[in-house]
């Protein structure tokens, strides 16, 4: 009996140790089960994206909105699945028959990162859940919902949608600008915003957009998927915003000042500073020197002024000197009749007259210098030339034609009014000769040129000008640039011979002089080029190509025969050869008669190569006169030599002062 109790309570003790390690496994079990980790719901609405009574996160990872796992706390294609089986929870995106597991979802930007590391090939189109994951496109066209394209371990996200068109990253500000595709605005929240977007898989060719992605304004912060998500950030709680101190937050912004006594820019660093000791001496010297500012400028202004007329003054002094402008005052001064025609006009004046000497007022230009159309004080209308080069070789042409034309008075010459010796580029002022030359006229496109009797009226009166030059001046004056363009000719056609700058005086007792080649090719004496030797043969010569282009109108200068002779050359054989009717101009043979020949006739005298066998100026003169006289002096068409002896003798030429008898003139025209 005694074995038996013994026994009986030696069982009854083991039965109560195992019940309580049974009770002691099964607290533990509890404990356990209380400890591990549950998705999490949120209370409070708006609290970082969220949504009220939804799971907050899964496994540490946030999960705002418009992604979620419960039914109704998430966009429609936007739902996740948190797998709770595991230790630590995972967050989990099915993509296809594919799991991905997602370690953060990012807002701004919109972005997921997963696991594993690897690129989805293609975008995946998640509106109506297939399985455990989003589905692909229907029938080629993106139906709305979460869009997701790969970028290794990150994916984009957007809202599904092609009601916006692409801007770039320019927003639409506010939700009426936003698809309606969250059941009543695309970004609920006020200060917040959407823009379009295309993501990388976009089948279409002209990038239409897939969809768009919301962001709260600058100021703010929060969900704008979510009514009333974005909130206002307090800049003024962040020390670096502000370093003045005193920072006022406002909806969307804030500002700073400078603290009481300091001025400066309380957004940076050490930008508020104490005003200096000496702002009020600063500020009234200042104010002072403000007021003094206009009377100094003005002051410098006047000095400028003052000191570049005196150096003004001092240039035309020197330019006067330079031009010798003592020397003509003294030539003005020797002849009265000189200081009446003769005016020295200021630099001032000259150029009022021609408005600064402007382009529109150039009437052409020369060898030595351009001419500019000026009115004068007077209402006198001028014509002024200025020199093109400033050396001093110019400046002594200009003297010399200064010098020339103060003597001369003649109809056929043109007239010197007055000059300037006031610059370094000396000016004359001459009468204006308002039609032109007699290279303009005679060298028209035309087959109508100047009539005929024009044409030997103009030829008569050149021909006195020369002689008047030659014989009837107190000195010889050689022109030594006769050609057509410097035979002016006014309203009336009446000849104005010009441009003396080339001009040279002759002795009386002496038959020509030394000097270097001056001249224009085509007119220019080839004795005098060969030579030299300038004498007053030298404007016979070029008086006699003026003739020969009144009769042909071709032009010395360039004209070329089919043998290549110049047009003194073809013309003097032509006329040898009785062959003169090739080379005239039509309108010469059909309006002039006999006389034409005897031009001719005259003009191959007159470009005789020696200079000796050439007749003087004043016998060119008086035949010319005689021809014009008698223009109803009938004379054979034909030229022959019978016709040459009788037109010398007739007119009475001689050459080296000597009569010329028939077998000379032969001798001459050979």
């Amino acid at each position: 009996m005694r074995r038996w109790s013994y026994y009986y309570r030696r069982r009854r003790l083991k039965l109560k140790a195992c019940s309580t390690v049974l009770l002691v496994l099964l607290l533990l079990l509890v404990v356990a089960a209380d400890a591990k980790p549950r998705p999490q719901r949120h209370q409070h609405q708006n609290q970082m994206g969220l949504l009220p009574n939804c799971t907050t996160s899964c496994g540490g990872v946030s999960v705002p909105y418009p992604f979620g796992i419960e039914r109704g706390c998430y966009l429609h294609g936007f739902r996740l699945t948190c797998n709770t089986s595991y230790r630590t929870p995972r967050l989990h995106l099915w993509l296809g028959t594919v799991l991905y597991v997602i370690t953060s979802i990012s807002l701004d930007p919109s972005t997921m990162r997963f696991r594993p590391s690897q690129l989805i090939m293609e975008p995946s189109l998640a509106p109506v859940p297939r399985g455990p994951g989003p589905s692909k496109s229907i029938n080629g066209t993106e139906p709305p919902g979460c869009h997701l394209f790969s970028k290794q371990a990150r994916l984009d996200w957007e809202v599904g949608s092609t009601a916006l068109q692409l801007q770039g990253r320019r927003r639409q500000h506010g939700p009426k600008t936003c698809p309606r595709d969250l059941g009543g605005k695309a970004c609920h929240s006020s200060h917040s915003s959407c823009w379009a977007t295309s993501g990388p898989y976009t089948r279409s060719s002209n990038h239409t957009p897939t969809g768009y992605v919301c962001g709260c304004h600058d100021g703010y912060q929060g969900n704008p998927y979510l009514a009333r998500g974005c909130q206002d950030i307090d800049e003024c709680s962040d020390p670096a915003k502000c370093f003045g101190h005193n920072c006022t937050n406002l909806p969307g912004k804030y500002l700073c000042h400078c603290p009481k006594g300091t001025t400066g820019d309380p957004y940076i660093q050490n930008g508020c500073v104490e005003p200096h000791p000496n702002t009020g001496l600063i500020i009234g010297l200042g104010v002072g020197i403000g007021a003094m500012l206009p009377f100094l400028v003005i002051g410098t202004t006047f000095i400028i002024r003052k000191i570049k007329a005196q150096r003004k003054k001092k240039m035309r002094r020197r330019f006067f000197k330079q031009n010798r402008g003592q020397l003509l005052q003294q030539l003005v001064c020797q002849s009265g009749n000189i200081a009446e025609r003769m005016i020295v006009v200021t630099l001032e004046e000259l150029e009022k007259a021609t408005n600064n000497f402007d382009t529109t007022r150039e009437l052409g230009g020369g060898a030595h210098g351009t001419v500019y159309k000026g009115i004068l004080s007077s209402l006198h209308v001028v014509a002024i030339k200025k020199s093109k080069i400033v050396i001093q070789r110019e400046i002594d042409d200009f003297i010399n034609e200064v010098a020339i034309l103060s003597q001369i008075n003649h109809r056929n010459i043109v007239k010197l009014h007055g000059c300037c010796l006031e610059t370094e580029v000396p000016l004359l002022v001459y009468e204006f000769i308002s039609n032109g030359t007699l290279y303009d006229h005679l060298h028209v496109d035309g087959l109508i040129s100047l009539p005929w009797k024009d044409r030997l009226r103009i030829a008569v009166e050149a021909a006195r000008a020369l002689a008047y030059l030659h014989s009837l001046a107190s000195m010889p004056i050689i022109h030594r640039d006769v050609k057509s363009p410097n035979i002016l000719l006014d309203s009336n056609l009446t000849v104005k011979l010009s441009d003396f700058g080339a001009s040279r005086y002759i002795p009386i007792d002496q038959s020509g002089v030394d000097t270097l080649v001056q001249g224009t090719f085509g007119y220019l004496d080839p004795m005098y080029y060969s030579t030299g030797r300038l004498t007053d043969k030298s404007d016979v010569y070029s008086f006699g190509v003026i003739l020969i282009e009144l009769l042909t109108r071709k032009k010395p200068v360039s004209y070329r025969s089919p043998k290549d002779d110049g047009l003194v050359n073809h013309f003097s054989t032509l006329v040898s050869e009785g062959n003169l009717v090739q080379i005239l101009d039509p309108q010469v043979i059909k309006e002039g008669g006999g006389e034409v020949t005897d031009i001719a006739l005259l003009a191959k005298i007159c470009v005789k190569f020696v200079s000796k066998d050439r007749p003087t100026m004043r016998q060119v003169e008086m035949t010319l006169e005689s021809i014009h006289a008698a223009k109803e002096y009938t004379s054979s068409d034909d030229v022959t030599d019978e016709s040459e002896e009788y037109y010398v003798q007739a007119n009475g030429l001689s050459v080296g002062g000597k009569s010329v008898d028939a077998t000379t003139c032969q001798d001459m025209i050979d």
